[in-house]
């Protein structure tokens, strides 16, 4: 079974995250995993039956890459999109950071766009849907770690949730009164899917150069949680079926 793992992009401690999400991959023997820095390997992503990104400020370049994807979907392909992979970051002159859909066909098939965070603080997460595959047997839990805002794109399936009423005063959108805020979700795209989990924040010490030349406190955030690393788990296996 192939998987293409796409691992990059800023402000996260992206081989972290990539070494994690390998040693996951490797407690299937059956499953081989090719790995990237951007989407241009459209090659493996033909040959992918599942595609995993951990991105932040990475978009697809261009048309053929957008179009790869598409195609991916539209073939039955089932793509695990994590954490910051639906985000696009621009720094304005006063230092607020916009959060501009510069790649709408992209994050049409994601389902949504991220808008921003408040400070990194425990929050809890309800189960939405306890029928799905992946939430089945879940009990509500709490996490430290961002809670991402986002602007829905598109119909999605939201699976677990939590909400928040308050400021994210770094970003241009900075109010929000949300009663649901997509946490896990599946997306049905052609004959395949998109799983979003938005948990996973991560950063080392020298993760948020240029903005800042040393991070003082890593973060690990939902990686520290049993709950996070057994929805990978399942997400994996919702990936591969055949392989289960």
């Amino acid at each position: 079974m192939k998987v293409h793992l796409i691992a990059a992009g800023k402000f996260h401690d992206i081989d972290f995250a990539r070494l994690e999400l390998l040693k996951l991959l490797a407690e299937r023997p059956q499953i081989r995993t090719s790995v990237a820095a951007d989407y241009g390997d459209l090659a493996s992503l033909a040959a992918a039956d599942l595609l995993i990104t951990y991105t932040c400020d990475l978009m697809p370049d261009g048309l053929q890459q957008v179009a790869a994807l598409e195609a991916f979907l539209a073939r039955g392909g089932r793509w695990l999109a994590l954490h910051g992979t639906n985000a696009t970051l621009r720094f304005g002159a006063d230092g607020v950071v916009d959060t501009p859909d510069e790649v709408p066909a992209f994050t049409r098939m994601l389902g949504t766009r991220f808008a921003g965070h408040p400070p990194i603080a425990p929050f809890k997460v309800f189960v939405t849907r306890g029928d799905h595959e992946i939430t089945q047997g879940l009990r509500d839990f709490r996490v430290e770690d961002e809670l991402y805002l986002t602007h829905r794109t598109a119909e999605i399936d939201v699976l677990l949730h939590t909400s928040f009423t308050g400021r994210c005063d770094e970003f241009r959108d900075a109010d929000w009164d949300e009663a649901e805020v997509p946490v896990l979700y599946e997306r049905k795209v052609g004959e395949g899917r998109v799983l979003y989990l938005t948990l996973g924040h991560c950063r080392g010490h020298y993760d948020l150069q240029p903005v800042s030349a040393f991070w003082p406190h890593p973060q690990r955030c939902a990686w520290n949680y049993p709950v996070f690393h057994e929805l990978l788990r399942r997400a994996i296996g919702w990936g591969l079926p055949h392989a289960a």
